[in-house]
């Protein structure tokens, strides 16, 4: 979970083994109703367990029977969610440059937890140090 404001990791979670984003989601994580979640195209359905969610709006087929508002209305929620999503894309990106979370992992299963949040915490002094430092 990654502040978007701060662009800082507040927490995270480890799963055994393969699992759907919702299915993470719907089995650790619980957050207050007046929080807003943003979420990627992974957690479709999400508005079911979390009422004050936002996701990309799909592409449909049947988009000719759309009208220009409502196309146009598509176009700029999906581009608000984009913006405000690439900017914890990177700081996922951040983190994978240690590849504890893009490789797959070898070591002792119970320490990746521990590892994980390390890894996270350097990466947030990084990102702290960074904004400190910029005039």
């Amino acid at each position: 979970m990654i502040d978007r404001k701060t662009e800082a990791i507040i927490c995270t979670d480890v799963f055994n083994g393969k699992a759907h984003d919702l299915t993470i989601f719907k089995k650790t994580i619980r957050l207050h109703q007046d929080i807003l979640v943003l979420g990627d195209s992974g957690y479709r359905g999400m508005q079911k367990v979390h009422a004050k969610s936002k996701i990309p709006i799909r592409h449909k087929a049947d988009i000719d029977k759309l009208s220009e508002e409502e196309k146009s209305m598509r176009k700029a929620t999906n581009k608000e969610i984009s913006s405000v999503r690439m900017k914890i894309e990177h700081v996922i990106g951040r983190v994978k440059c240690f590849n504890i979370v893009a490789e797959k992992y070898r070591n002792r299963r119970r320490r990746f937890a521990l590892r994980l949040s390390l890894i996270c915490g350097i990466v947030n002094f990084e990102n702290n140090m960074v904004v400190s430092l910029q005039p």
